[in-house]
């Protein structure tokens, strides 16, 4: 039996104004799962169906009976309700039908008014509550947790997995080294990183990269080759055409923040070519991803940035292209034979998906799927011998 999961009002708190003379109360939505959905109230909340009982059966023993709850039970709920409300609920005549106060039947009345304005919204947030458990129901389907660096082809990876409903990404935008840690953390089971497609033995990739990988332990799966370069208005009335002309025309630049793929590729071409980032003007700026940099310079607050063809394209900005590199997957070796890795590994050996990630600008599959030689892809563990 597939549970359905059912929306519950219930009251969180209260905030005292000047004096306690008001009291305002506090909303919390919360869910419970169930065989069927009941055919009353969208918004179930214990106080209500109380109120309710009380007011349709003319008791408080009457309505105990029709909830199925003791005596005892629901008056001592009507009175902790007084209590924590600060306000009577059932006029308490003794001799007399028990009724509602006139709090009470406020109560009621603002509840139906609930009820009727928000009932679409309750119902699609009902639909979709189910839509997303079912999945969790589903034998055939799988989750997968990603923490990757920014990268326009993760986002369409997960649409084209949605589309087919077997393989749900969820995928957190993060810094490349945030992202092996999360790894490593086991906060997830799958991360997203990216090096130069010619990484040098020594290099800062190297050094930020090759303490949080191990051979032997994870396991790098091809996903996808991209161009990094300068993002700049449209035109380039700057003529920029490398980090060296940025530099010489004092261009405003727009940077990622520490910890990313692209902020350690920024610092590895600044040493390369002699550049000090004190030169490099915005250097110290702090942009969020690939898109935010683009829209840096589409504004007017940057003149140049360095990031990804596709977002370029998307903010209607032009390219210069400085390289090419590797965007990898990566693992632990002990989560390859996982039900959810195996379906990551057949989405990415589709022609489909293959055909896909080649219209985004910039990328190309490579050895997309394929679980790859950390040694041939990172050059700088070499474990051969030296000769004697």
């Amino acid at each position: 039996m597939t549970c359905i999961p059912r929306i519950v009002l219930r009251r969180c708190g209260e905030g005292v104004a000047l004096r306690h003379t008001w009291h305002v109360q506090k909303i919390e939505l919360s869910y419970s799962l169930a065989g069927q959905r009941g055919a009353d109230a969208l918004i179930r909340n214990p106080l209500m169906d109380l109120l309710h009982a009380v007011r349709a059966q003319g008791s408080i023993s009457a309505a105990a009976k029709a909830l199925q709850f003791s005596y005892r039970h629901v008056w001592g709920e009507l009175r902790r309700w007084e209590q924590l409300l600060g306000h009577s609920l059932i006029v308490w005549d003794k001799g007399q039908a028990a009724r509602l106060s006139e709090f009470g039947d406020k109560l009621l009345w603002a509840e139906r008014q609930a009820q009727a304005r928000l009932s679409p919204q309750i119902e699609a947030l009902q639909a979709d509550l189910e839509r997303a458990f079912a999945v969790a129901f589903d034998d055939s389907a799988h989750v997968l947790t990603f923490y990757a660096s920014h990268d326009d082809a993760l986002v369409a990876l997960r649409e084209h997995a949605q589309a087919l409903g077997r393989l749900h990404l969820d995928i957190r935008m993060t810094g490349s080294v945030d992202a092996i840690r999360a790894l490593n953390e086991g906060r997830c089971l799958m991360a997203g990183f990216h090096t130069p497609e010619q990484p040098r033995s020594g290099s800062l990739a190297e050094r930020t990269y090759k303490p949080l990988l191990k051979p032997g332990l994870h396991k790098i799966i091809g996903f996808a080759r991209r161009s990094q370069g300068l993002m700049v208005a449209r035109g380039n009335p700057l003529a920029l055409g490398s980090l060296q002309d940025v530099v010489r025309q004092q261009a405003r630049f727009a940077s990622r923040a520490l910890g990313t793929g692209t902020r350690v590729l920024l610092d590895e071409l600044l040493a390369q070519h002699g550049i000090a980032p004190t030169q490099l003007k915005g250097y110290d700026s702090n942009e969020p991803s690939h898109a935010a940099v683009a829209q840096a310079v589409a504004s007017g607050q940057a003149d140049a940035g360095l990031g990804i063809a596709a977002a370029a394209q998307a903010r209607g900005l032009d390219f210069v292209p400085l390289l090419q590199e590797r965007y990898h997957l990566v693992c632990l070796k002990s989560a390859l034979e996982q039900p959810a890795v195996q379906a990551l590994r057949d989405l990415l050996h589709s022609a489909p998906w293959q055909q896909q990630l080649s219209q985004i600008a910039g990328y190309a599959p490579t050895q997309c799927g394929d679980v790859l030689s950390m040694r041939q892809l990172l050059p700088w563990w070499d474990f051969r011998k030296p000769k004697a």
